[in-house]
């Protein structure tokens, strides 16, 4: 089978290797391929030695060649480090980009309660594990998908069916500290597909329109955590039978879906990142031909890396530019405080929904929509006005700064404490239960537009170190705002009042989001001066 899509993916790359090269082949493994002289090992005697360069770096570009000749040292082809290294770049790639995650189980914590003899804030662990892990996966599994001999595909499917894995025990626990061990390793592995889709968007689309591109695929992030409540609500009401205990049905469910995205993605989601295709092809010729001078970019990088390098790389440079850099540190905090206060929401939503309004379990999960509704709306807005100030600056090739962004974050950040503002003091028994739903929309749209702009922003600003800034992002607002709802219900309970029972709580969150809104502003008039004295700055 011939088509590059599916011989890219997972199963196609697996069924390659275990056929012996028979199925799924490439071109270079199609019968009466024409080897390109600059891959075959040269043995012209009339050519001397001082004339055979170490390396040779070839690029191919839409049938284009071009050679590059760097050194003069002898051929060896006993050893690869010693010999002429044939550097195979890039003709081309095709690829899509998925983003699926959930939060579920919350619909059931009532039953989580009774079943093992717990607590409100107890019965909120699973989640803040869930999203621990979540924020600790990247760290160790984001740099797998940048070595070039594993790529992403393959980490996204390998802990992809680990995840599925971990549902099944999940979905049996008979204990509490197993629910929540198995949550903190569900979060771990499911990490990959949630914090390296961005990289694999940008794989795929080019600089004008990545902007548009990482919104996209941001879209849907924002929508997993609302959809979790709903779809878990409909399986906690109905999924009961015979006695057995519903809250189990969400993660049952989970295991379906997984289970299914596994086998789907396996054959559908193709290898993205230019480094591994590359690798691979380096492989395939140097099958072929026999000439292990063939390498691409990326054999060179595992050759040259260190395990010291690797771990600077992985652990100590996130958190080093998160403490050392206050562009990095001032995001960080305020993208953690819009993602804590998501998280917060879910103790807030039903105790306006269910205890104010008397709203069923299905109901509440319906509620969660208006977060749907706010993050389409800011979408709306946001992805023209980056065409408009990004897109078609850069294609017209115009000087930009990162600063550009800062505009749209400003107003972002005044419309979540807005949007904060009105689900507080509009959720009461005196008043209908739309204007909170308005207000929750609302919040969501400004999160939605911070989230976009100060991570391009931060992303513009570190781009040689994209990874690790990245990196340092998702640890500090998933380990913070994964914690946030084990207070939350204390915080609505111990500040509210019985005609306005989130009215102060809310507050609380709503001055301290204004007063973030400074950062942007700061970053406006200040920012160039702060990267002219940065040490990682681009």
């Amino acid at each position: 089978m011939q088509d590059p899509f599916l011989r890219n993916s997972f199963w196609g790359t697996v069924l390659n290797y275990l056929s012996g090269h028979k199925l799924f082949i490439h071109k270079e493994e199609e019968t009466g391929y024409a080897i390109p002289k600059k891959y075959l090992i040269i043995r012209d005697p009339i050519v001397e030695e001082s004339e055979i360069n170490d390396v040779i770096r070839v690029k191919s570009l839409a049938d284009e060649e071009q050679i590059m000749e760097s050194s003069n040292e002898p051929v060896n082809n006993d050893k690869e480090s010693d010999s002429k290294s044939i550097i195979v770049d890039w003709d081309g790639f095709l690829t899509v980009a998925v983003y699926m995650g959930a939060a579920i189980y919350t619909p059931g914590v009532d039953q989580l309660i009774e079943k093992f003899n717990i607590n409100q804030t107890q019965a909120t662990i699973p989640l803040t594990m869930f999203v621990v892990g979540y924020g600790v996966g990247p760290i160790f599994l984001s740099p797998i998908t940048e070595n070039a001999a594993i790529g992403r595909t393959s980490t996204y499917i390998i802990t992809l069916f680990i995840f599925f894995i971990l549902q099944i025990p999940t979905s049996l626990s008979t204990n509490f500290a197993e629910l929540c061990v198995l949550r903190f390793l569900a979060g771990f592995f499911s990490s990959p597909a949630l914090a390296t889709g961005g990289a694999t968007v940008g794989d795929v689309i080019t600089l004008p329109y990545l902007p548009t591109g990482i919104a996209a695929w941001a879209t849907t992030a924002f929508m997993g955590p609302a959809f979790g409540p709903l779809i878990g609500a409909a399986l906690v009401v109905r999924g009961g039978h015979d006695g057995y205990e519903s809250w189990r049905w969400p993660f049952w469910f989970m295991a379906i879906i997984s289970g299914t995205c596994f086998l789907i993605l396996g054959w559908t989601l193709p290898e993205t990142y230019g480094k591994a295709l590359l690798y691979r092809k380096a492989n395939r010729l140097r099958r072929i031909t026999g000439n292990k001078n063939i390498v691409s970019e990326g054999h060179i990088e595992n050759s040259n890396r260190t395990r010291r390098e690797l771990v600077v790389k992985s652990f100590y440079r996130p958190l080093e530019i998160t403490l050392l850099e206050p562009v990095v540190l001032s995001i960080n905090i305020f993208t953690t405080l819009v993602y804590s206060i998501m998280y917060l929401w879910f103790e807030a939503f039903p105790i306006v929904f269910q205890e104010v309004h008397s709203f069923s379990l299905v109901e509440l999960g319906l509620s969660y929509s208006s977060i749907i509704v706010g993050v389409v709306s800011g979408a709306v807005v946001y992805v023209p006005y980056m065409y408009q100030h990004f897109t078609k600056r850069v294609l017209r090739g115009d000087s930009i700064t990162p600063e550009i962004f800062i505009p749209m974050a400003i107003f972002g950040s005044l419309l979540m404490p807005i949007g904060i503002f009105i689900f507080g003091w509009t959720s009461s028994p005196d008043i209908h239960w739309f204007p909170p739903l308005v207000g929750a929309a609302i919040c969501a749209a400004g999160s939605f537009i911070i989230f976009q702009t100060l991570l391009n922003y931060m992303g513009s600003s570190f781009y040689s170190y994209l990874a690790s800034v990245f990196a340092s992002n998702t640890l500090f607002r998933s380990v913070i705002g994964g914690v946030f709802p084990l207070f939350g219900k204390p915080l609505y309970e111990n500040l509210g009042s019985k005609k306005f029972p989130v009215g102060w709580g809310s507050s609380v969150l709503g001055f301290i989001s204004l007063a973030m809104a400074s950062i942007p502003v700061y970053f406006y008039f200040n920012g160039p001066k702060l990267r002219a004295r940065s040490r990682y700055a681009s």
